[in-house]
């Protein structure tokens, strides 16, 4: 026998079913492979989910939908020659029960044909049409904050309803969006009823059609280019919630990339917990080059040895990842767009199988190269015959294993320059950590060693031959990096949430202000709140269909921080700077040229854009387009929670548009609810929406965003300590004869511990340096940049995690050396 089959009959004699020696290289596949597997299976399970029920989410096969007013006749004819046809309407309104208590809510009216797909079903387990002028279905969360029973009244606007039941599946409600309160459900005839729709009135028409067997994007692109200039906004069912499917996209394209960080950290455990075991089989290592075995030979056996123990790692990774995603429907629940149920899905398995692969032969291969390539003499000798061997042949290993897995990342990441830029951070920090290890070792050389004995051995331990500095300090810096960096992302997090918004926003929006009534709405507010501060500013919809010498219509994927581009925007025009907003370029109109058409545009924007001073922009409002020119750009103060408008017109572009006015109402929050009772009776036509609410859900989100983040970060942790275990795993044998030896010279075992302590200690806290610079501006990158959040770090609660962090490392440091202090003399001497 020979070659790769005398090698699969000496690996196969080793190996056992207990994994003694590789255990850390099974946990470390275990853990990336397994946070990877979760990831993409979740991901693609509701990706997968939403374009499966497209159709059902959507409410038919293509929606077209516009604001502030309905089709006319040649758009109507347009849609109904389409197929089946489903008229919506939606728009906030206030819902007001019999005891006077009040809520906003998101008002839905439909008409008998909804919905084209799917059921609306009630709590009662009825499937029901909405039809009578009179009744309305509610939402539960409605019924649960104003008390409500079926049968009881309800008002709305100017008209009073009877609730008819409550509302446990409403099959287009993810497609709809965010709303500011409850959904209820009423006919197209009950809205009439309301009065809430008048010239100026802020709420969207939607026309959802079952097109049958023809291309859904055809059909809307079709009807866009006839109507291009009406501002209307299309979906088909393969997009039913594209912000849904966008957020859930980037989340898990984000996570997958810290799933893989996770993984290269694993890598480095993985080439440690190699290292460990092949010192242990010196001895058999040695016996077979004795023997006659070639360099190949013994680098085949234990790289079968290996790859085996890998492929029930990768598998058991595998596994884990199959059963997180149903666990994970189950723990998140409504935080999820749909529940993803059990599911196999090839791709993100077979990625991450084929990641923790690449990932085990480029960590491996300096260990298993060095094993096949050291004589047997030197394996003799003992731990410390160290001359390096093979490099060159590790090094291309690696480097291909590498150069395979950033093609494979960069090929199926949406966005690759992202990918590189977070792959190439990684890449960095490692290297970093290896020079500074490097560089620790080489300073422990040339500085006076202190005369207390102790401190002296701590000192000469950093670069004794054999020492695993270097390791130690990567293990070390990672873990560490890690901790602060998870730390400055929570505490921003939650400082944007207690500290920022609600500090600075208004206690209550009101929509749907008559303009000729404004002065009317300022004494009702200040009669029940006297110390009310008030603004209005005048509110419409519209669509951004041109800037410079482009059409929106034409460009085949909107522009990377475009998203004004994507649907309806909120406009308005003022004489004077909106509080909040400062220049960046350009001058604000005076009052000659706020006769003109002009307008004022977001920084950001116009950066996405590449617009300039003076080019002009098209928005179309109520069906006509609008074109102005690009006087100034602002920068946005968007944490406010006031009006923030990304265009402001001079009143020359839209002050002849029919509108109403919004309002933000500072004050008391306590007297919220008497502003709102007292504004109903006058004005029914109102929405009052407590920003309390909204700040609520916004928190909510928010802490979502965190927790993931924090569970992502939290298997890095893991494979972190994982990397430090197999550090100190591999320099046991060394730490062993260095024991034994001091034992002998009279040390005991409390000053072998104390010595170790102060070696863990000095290189914990030469480590925390770096990762404090590495963990900042890693996190500071998160928090800004990717996530758009104000940098708002907690630097106490930083610090402690850091300490804690130190602590922890050397705690694992000092534990990992306890077996090396159980050494009998006598016993390892004769072992080694």
């Amino acid at each position: 026998m020979s070659g790769w089959a005398l090698a699969w009959r000496l690996a196969r004699r080793e190996l056992s079913l207990r994994f003694k020696g590789l255990r850390l290289l099974l946990l470390c596949l275990f853990l990336g492979v397994g946070a990877l597997a979760a990831i993409g299976s979740l991901t693609q399970a509701i990706t997968g989910e939403l374009a499966a029920r497209g159709r059902v989410l959507l409410g038919g096969d293509v929606e077209l939908a516009i604001s502030q007013r309905a089709a006319d006749a040649d758009e109507r004819a347009a849609i109904t020659r389409l197929g089946r046809v489903s008229e919506t309407v939606r728009m906030q309104s206030m819902a007001v029960a019999r005891d006077g208590a009040t809520a906003p809510v998101q008002l839905k009216a439909v008409d008998p044909a909804y919905p084209l797909y799917g059921r609306l079903t009630l709590a009662s387990e009825r499937a029901v049409r909405v039809t009578g002028a009179d009744t309305a279905y509610v939402a539960p969360a409605l019924v649960e904050r104003l008390g409500l029973r079926v049968g009881d009244p309800l008002r709305l606007g100017a008209a009073t309803f009877r609730v008819a039941g409550v509302i446990a599946d409403e099959p287009d409600r993810l497609s709809e969006g965010f709303s500011f309160g409850p959904v209820v459900l009423v006919s197209s005839a009950g809205l009439a009823r309301t009065g809430l729709v008048q010239p100026g009135s802020l709420y969207e028409t939607k026309y959802r059609v079952a097109i049958g067997a023809r291309d859904p994007a055809a059909t809307v692109a079709s009807f866009a280019r006839r109507f291009a200039a009406a501002g209307w906004e299309t979906r088909t069912r393969d997009r039913a919630s594209p912000g849904a499917s966008r957020f859930i996209a980037r989340m898990g394209e984000f996570l997958t990339l810290v799933g893989l960080a996770a993984l290269v950290i694993a890598g480095i455990g993985v080439g440690n917990g190699v290292s460990s075991y092949l010192e242990q089989r010196r001895a058999s290592v040695a016996m077979l080059k004795v023997l006659g075995a070639t360099s190949a030979t013994v680098t085949r056996v234990y790289l079968i040895q290996v790859l085996a123990v890998a492929g029930v790692g990768i598998a058991l990774g595998l596994v884990a990842g199959l059963v997180a995603v149903p666990l994970v429907g189950a723990l998140a629940g409504a935080v999820l767009p749909v529940a993803p149920g059990f599911v196999v899905a090839p791709l993100p398995l077979a990625l991450a199988a084929l990641y923790g692969l690449l990932i085990a032969l480029a960590f491996c291969a300096p260990a298993l190269v060095a094993a096949g390539r050291v004589p047997a003499a030197a394996l003799l000798r003992g731990v410390h015959d160290r001359r390096a061997r093979g490099g060159r042949v590790a090094a291309a290993w690696m480097a291909a294993a590498g150069t395979a897995l950033v093609a494979l990342v960069l090929a199926t990441s949406e966005r690759p320059l992202f990918a590189a830029g977070f792959l190439g951070a990684a890449a960095a920090t490692l290297l970093l950590l290896v020079a500074l290890g490097h560089a620790v070792r080489w300073l422990a050389a040339r500085v006076p060693p202190p005369r207390r004995p102790l401190p002296r051995l701590a000192l000469a331990a950093l670069h004794r031959p054999g020492a695993r500095t270097v390791a130690l300090v990567v293990a070390l810096g990672l873990g560490l990096t890690l901790f602060v960096l998870l730390a400055t992302i929570r505490t921003s997090l939650d400082g944007n949430i207690t500290r920022s918004v609600p500090e600075r926003a208004p206690a209550l929006f009101v929509l749907d202000v008559p303009p000729e009534r404004e002065r009317d709405f300022r004494a009702t507010v200040v009669a029940a709140s006297p110390k009310a501060t008030i603004a209005t500013v005048p509110l419409m919809r519209g669509t951004i269909t041109g800037y410079a010498k482009t059409r929106v219509a034409d460009l085949a994927e909107i522009p990377e921080g475009a998203w004004a581009l994507r649907g309806e925007r909120g406009l308005t025009f003022a004489a004077a700077l909106p509080a909040g907003s400062t220049l960046s370029a350009g001058h604000w109109w005076s009052t000659a040229e706020a006769r003109r058409p002009l307008v004022s545009v977001d920084e950001r924007l116009a950066q996405s854009l590449g617009l300039k001073v003076g080019d002009p922009l098209t928005v179309s409002v109520l069906g006509l387009e609008r074109t102005a020119t690009i006087a100034s750009f602002r920068r946005i103060a968007w944490d406010t929670l006031g009006f923030n408008f990304v265009l402001v017109f001079s009143p020359g572009a839209l002050a002849d548009v029919p509108h109403n006015l919004a309002a933000t109402i500072d004050m008391p929050a306590a007297r919220t609810g008497a502003v709102t009772r007292a504004l109903l009776p006058r004005f029914p036509s109102l929405s009052v929406i407590e920003v309390g609410g909204v700040l609520a859900q916004v928190q909510t989100v928010v802490r979502q965003m965190a927790t993931a983040i924090a569970a992502a970060a939290g298997v890095a942790v893991l494979a972190g300590v994982a990397v430090l275990v197999g550090a100190i795993a591999a320099a046991r044998a060394t730490r062993t004869y260095d024991a034994v030896v001091l034992k002998v010279l009279g040390a005991t075992r409390r000053q072998v511990l104390v010595m170790q302590l102060l070696e863990y200690a000095l290189l914990a806290l030469v480590a925390a340096a770096v990762a404090l610079l590495l963990g900042v501006a890693g996190g500071w990158y998160v928090v800004t940049r990717l996530f758009g959040f104000e940098w708002l770090p907690d630097w106490g609660a930083v610090a402690a995690t850091l300490l804690v962090g130190v602590a922890t490392t050397v705690a694992i440091g000092v534990a990992g050396s306890l077996p090396v202090l159980r050494a009998r003399p006598a016993a390892a001497l004769r072992e080694l």
